[in-house]
């Protein structure tokens, strides 16, 4: 009884899944806003197009706005387009955006000391451990012509 239960639950929500009442592209209205903008200037057109393209999609990791069709990306869009139409400057909208979402949304991050540590720290690890190894081998040539020149004497004995 209960396998008839769990199969018509199952068939339910295939069809249920199938219908297109559930996958409606939530974004139509966004994409169709964002394609469809209208800038007061072709100026301003251009310097909003070439912001977008410099500010990476939060969602899509190596996307800037432009390129990626991600739901955050056309509001992103959208807010872009929106600011610099209203007379906001670059550096306003970088700010912003930076506020919202840090630094991730810079292809190009302001020098902080955190992310020179981070790309610093590896490099530092890996010349100390050449280094170490250099002195450990060093010690270890060393060491053995000291053992093989005691050999020599004692055998000479």
């Amino acid at each position: 009884m209960r396998t008839i239960v769990w199969l018509s639950l199952l068939m339910v929500n295939l069809v249920w899944a199938d219908s297109s009442e559930l996958f409606i592209p939530s974004a139509q209205s966004q994409i169709t806003r964002v394609e469809l903008f209208q800038f007061t200037s072709p100026e301003k057109q251009r310097q909003a197009i070439e912001l977008a393209k410099s500010l990476r999609c939060p969602q899509c990791q190596n996307q800037n706005l432009v390129e990626s069709n991600s739901p955050i990306a056309l509001d992103l869009r959208l807010l872009v387009f929106e600011k610099i139409n209203q007379g906001q400057s670059e550096q306003q909208v970088i700010d912003f955006m930076t506020a919202r979402y840090g630094d991730f949304v810079l292809y190009k991050p302001p020098f902080v000391w955190a992310n020179a540590l981070l790309w610093g720290l590896p490099v530092f690890m890996l010349l100390l451990f050449l280094l170490h190894s250099a002195t450990r081998i060093r010690k270890g040539r060393y060491a053995s012509a000291e053992v093989s020149s005691d050999d020599s004497g004692a055998q000479r004995r």
